[in-house]
């Protein structure tokens, strides 16, 4: 296990320094800043970047999020879907020749749904959802879109990539839906338990169909036991890498807090993912804003990275030391 650092689109010499200087082995881009060809990342364009990120040192570990407009037709079964399906199976090819190993990408046409910010420990501030605020937004689409079309969709297109991921040896992980309840802006999303994950992993049982842990989101979802939804896929190789943030509950109401300061005792999952034998990395995820930090939240960065990293080489050590009694 180890530590990267993550939640930015440019490989900027200021932020590598950064992500070096607090001992980040990779880095995960996310957005990233790379240029359109016609809906897709050219090949030349992907190495450029990876290219970039080795010179300072670092790992190209991932890459988060394709444009919304390179599959908004594949997840909304619009007129254009199988055309972005011939789009993204290019840039899923590139990606893997490029050497970056891991595309993750969200399952959410709406965006993440937040509300107004929440004030936590010494007044920093923290993003917040309450679902009762949230019903009252106007629909996002021209009209409804039902649980069963969803999941429609979203089969008819893991079907189809994840031979293309095989054969270029890239794994491809699905971020759930952040905040995980239906609907929102009248569009049923499916990605919100426990279940939809094991049936998103069954449709084509392969290491390229894996899971973007977004284990805030995950502690998120009603009624779930974060711990065992850890254990459960850790041991089945379907973690790629993990968003190791903490929140204060479940929806239909919850807020983000610090990584030490939420209903999650973070010790205990790190743990779990270590006993389980997760072999990925943990990159900081929606940190709070704290007094005096930038926009991007450096000092709120670097916390959460010294906190994973003490927590990384504590779980280690430990077991190292049980297994030598």
């Amino acid at each position: 296990m180890r530590v990267g650092l993550g939640q930015f689109q440019s490989p900027t010499p200021t932020f590598l320094r950064f992500a070096a200087q607090y001992g980040a082995s990779e880095v995960l881009l996310n957005r990233a800043d790379i240029p359109i060809t016609d809906g897709t990342w050219e090949l030349h364009d992907v190495v450029e970047l990876r290219n970039r990120v080795q010179r300072a040192g670092l790992k190209l570990g991932a890459l988060e999020n394709v444009p919304l407009g390179f599959y908004g037709d594949i997840m909304m079964g619009g007129p254009r879907r199988d055309e972005q399906i011939e789009k993204m199976i290019i840039t899923v090819r590139n990606v893997a020749r490029a050497g970056v190993p891991i595309l993750g990408y969200g399952w959410n046409p709406t965006q993440v749904w937040r509300g107004p910010n929440a004030v936590i420990r010494c007044g920093a501030e923290a993003t917040a959802f309450d679902y009762e605020i949230a019903k009252q937004s106007p629909n996002t689409s021209d009209r409804e879109y039902s649980e069963d079309e969803m999941w429609a969709n979203l089969e008819y297109w893991i079907k189809i990539i994840t031979p293309i991921a095989e054969e270029e040896g890239i794994r491809l992980g699905i971020h759930p839906t952040d905040p995980p309840i239906s609907p929102l802006g009248g569009i049923a999303m499916p990605l919100r338990s426990f279940a939809a994950y094991k049936r998103l992993t069954e449709i084509v049982d392969s290491p390229s169909n894996a899971i973007e842990f977004c284990q805030g989101t995950f502690s998120e979802m009603q009624g779930e036991d974060i711990y065992e939804m850890i254990e459960y896929f850790t041991t089945r190789k379907k973690i790629l890498y993990v968003h190791f943030r903490n929140v204060s509950g479940q929806v239909p109401k919850f807020q983000e807090e610090f990584i030490n300061t939420g209903y999650v005792d973070m010790y205990r999952a790190m743990k779990t993912y270590n006993d389980a034998g997760f072999d990925g990395f943990f990159i900081d995820d929606h940190v709070p804003h704290t007094h005096g930090d930038t926009d991007w939240g450096h000092r709120g960065r670097a916390f959460a990275m010294g906190y994973m990293q003490a927590l990384v080489e504590s779980v280690q050590k430990q077991a190292e030391a049980a297994g030598k009694e």
